[in-house]
């Protein structure tokens, strides 16, 4: 996208005015817990429910070794997007690339976002399904196990109603400010669900009824070794957010204030994955699903039990109803960008507005009811698209942009640095 026109600044942010004109416009501001709350929403999404399954997979040490890899390469990639953005005249993640790459570049980053972005949509509601109908002939979701099995807590109705009746006003609003509150909610609901998880397990381990776990990973024949590489991709798309620095950053106003956003998020989000990791771990042992909200429909035998798996399913279906429309806004902004690059902003024409979200909304409902399992999605997004996001194009940013005086160069260490990382993380993926 070019910056060269005021038509070309992207849709969802405020139109603020400038930072020196009055006080009561530094007021209007987004916060820095704000952009906390946006950013962590956007990294915890569906990936938390498969790290438990990476550590059965990596063994814990190894996992909890990467996990800290790839939250510092994120951050790293982070830093080096927004010293370009503001060195630059760019708004927007793609019309960033095209600054360095040319439509070349605009248009790689618009297809690696809609790869990622609508996928994330759909494993969203894929495991919402999930928790509410189940899975037919593999277990039961809430609604069946408290109502019993009937038309209107089937999968495709109950996801439909969710869409129609929970998602479809959320992703109305037009700024993504708006749903700082919303994203507050949605991180605590995260927190909620990892707590419960650590005091079942700790239960567990008291009564002596863990289950063994591994430190390192089990290397028995070929395909055990080559498993190994499945997991890398997961961990990957669990900490790609960057499809929405640009809408937070922008908003917020201040690169150190969203550089200390994304550091605290980050920094928040791991400790939350290798927690959920680890207890859901030593609670179910290698026969955790790819899924972990799946093992907590198994019958406990008492109450409390059951009422506590109820809970910690439901809390984290409603956080990812929340998550959501975080994610359909740099989406939607990403296709109108793609597809309407000369049009007025896509905030100001409401034709396009709705027709763009009705038109995500029953794409992504479509192939969620179609294609039920999410580690295949996993699979795919973090070896290609949300692995382009996260560290290529960042780093290709980094090895092909001049920064200006204003910014201050990057350091050649910190480059150098970053790009072996990358190049290391890449042998793995392959």
């Amino acid at each position: 996208m070019s910056p060269a026109t005021s038509e070309n600044i992207v849709p969802l942010l405020p139109e603020h005015d400038s930072p020196t004109t009055t006080t009561s416009t530094d007021q209007n501001h987004p916060s820095v817990s704000g952009a906390v709350f946006n950013v962590s929403t956007s990294i915890i999404g569906a990936g938390i429910m498969s790290i438990p399954a990476t550590l059965k997979v990596l063994g814990v040490v190894p996992a909890f070794v990467l996990i800290v890899l790839i939250a510092v390469l994120v951050d790293v990639s982070v830093e080096f997007l927004l010293r370009f953005t503001y060195a630059g005249g760019s708004t927007t993640y793609s019309g960033l690339m095209k600054e360095s790459f040319g439509r070349i570049g605009s248009l790689a980053v618009q297809i690696s976002v809609l790869i990622t972005n609508l996928g994330c949509l759909i494993i969203y509601l894929i495991i919402i399904g999930d928790v509410l109908s189940g899975e037919e002939s593999v277990h039961l979701g809430v609604l069946q196990e408290w109502f019993g099995i009937h038309w209107w807590n089937t999968r495709a109705v109950a996801i439909l109603f969710i869409v129609v009746f929970v998602m479809l006003p959320l992703v109305l609003f037009r700024r993504v400010e708006l749903l700082s509150m919303s994203s507050a909610v949605a991180v605590l609901l995260a927190v909620v669900f990892v707590g419960i998880c650590t005091a079942m397990a700790v239960t567990a381990v008291v009564k002596g009824q863990s289950r063994s776990i591994r430190m390192l990973p089990q290397l028995n024949d070929q395909a055990a070794f080559f498993n190994l590489f499945t997991a890398v991709p997961v961990i990957v798309t669990a900490f790609t957010f960057h499809f929405n620095v640009h809408a937070i950053g922008m908003e917020l106003g201040k690169p150190a204030a969203m550089a200390s956003a994304v550091r605290i998020s980050l920094i928040l989000c791991g400790i939350i994955y290798f927690s959920i990791g680890l207890f859901g771990y030593i609670l179910f042992g290698d026969s955790i699903e790819a899924d972990i909200l799946v093992n907590f429909d198994e019958a406990t035998g008492s109450t409390i039990g059951s009422l506590l798996n109820d809970t910690v399913r439901l809390s984290y279906a409603l956080h990812l109803m929340l998550v959501f429309p975080l994610l359909n806004f740099s989406l939607r902004a990403n296709i109108d960008e793609l597809i309407f690059p000369h049009k007025s902003l896509l905030v100001k024409d409401t034709k396009r507005f709705l027709s763009l979200t009705f038109i995500l909304l029953a794409t992504a409902y479509i192939i969620a009811i179609a294609l039920p399992n999410i580690w295949y999605f996993f699979q795919f997004m973090g070896s290609t698209s949300a692995v382009c996001i996260a560290f290529i194009f960042p780093g290709a940013l980094a090895l092909r942009t001049t920064v200006d005086a204003t910014a201050g160069p990057l350091p050649q260490s910190a480059v150098t640095e970053y790009r072996n990382l990358s190049l290391t993380l890449m042998l793995q993926l392959q």
